[in-house]
């Protein structure tokens, strides 16, 4: 398949374009500065922010289906405190609402989102200290990945929406996947939500779905 990532600068990006070439795929990164990407022979690499309609336009035809992984990098006491200084505070929100304008004018009907546990169908399974956690730190992320998911949900395309509890960057091999909300372990590896990315760009599966990844 040929896959567009979008957001594959970022850790869980990176995981992702390395799943996919793994597989077998040829993979398309966009991100600000994806040229820093390592060279592969079925990677091909786009400088192009992702909140760009007419530079998506250009870039998504010819792909069979995309992920999406935009966030914020930042450390994030300093992002709540002082706000991001190398990104959309709302580029979830803003840059999933671009693509999938423009995955539609493409004829991509395929859409991997990665958001967070805790968000949305998942919102009140969050234990008290997550609950004040969210409030006091990652508010403003929350609140826009809130508008991610409204943005696919409201959407015509085959969207599956991922979310991961909080990540590492270690490589579990195991790994649970539950479309219930329910969850194993509190920490889960950006590798192994990398591997279930690719997995339901592979299968399909998990339309109009939310999937919870937990270690």
């Amino acid at each position: 398949m040929n896959v567009i990532v979008i957001g594959a600068t970022g850790g869980s990006g990176r995981a992702a374009c390395e799943a996919l070439l793994d597989r077998g795929h040829s993979v398309t990164a966009v991100s600000r500065h994806a040229s820093h990407l390592p060279a592969h022979e079925r990677l091909r690499r786009l400088d192009l922010d992702a909140s760009d309609v007419r530079a998506l336009d250009r870039a998504l035809p010819g792909h069979d289906a995309v992920v999406v992984t935009l966030g914020i990098s930042e450390p994030a006491v300093r992002v709540r405190l002082r706000g991001p200084r190398a990104t959309l505070g709302d580029i979830r929100s803003r840059g999933t609402a671009a693509v999938v304008d423009a995955a539609r004018r493409a004829g991509i009907r395929r859409i991997v989102v990665q958001s967070s546990y805790g968000v949305g169908e998942t919102r009140d399974r969050l234990t008290l200290a997550d609950r004040v956690l969210f409030a006091l730190l990652i508010r403003p992320q929350i609140v826009d990945s809130e508008i991610q998911e409204g943005v696919l949900r409201g959407s015509d395309l085959d969207w599956t929406i991922v979310q991961p509890v909080y990540l590492t960057d270690t490589d579990d091999i195991e790994h649970h996947v539950s479309e219930d909300g329910t969850v194993r372990g509190r920490r889960v590896s950006r590798a192994a939500v990398a591997r279930v990315h690719a997995e339901l760009v592979e299968t399909g599966a998990s339309v109009g779905r939310t999937v919870s990844v937990s270690g």
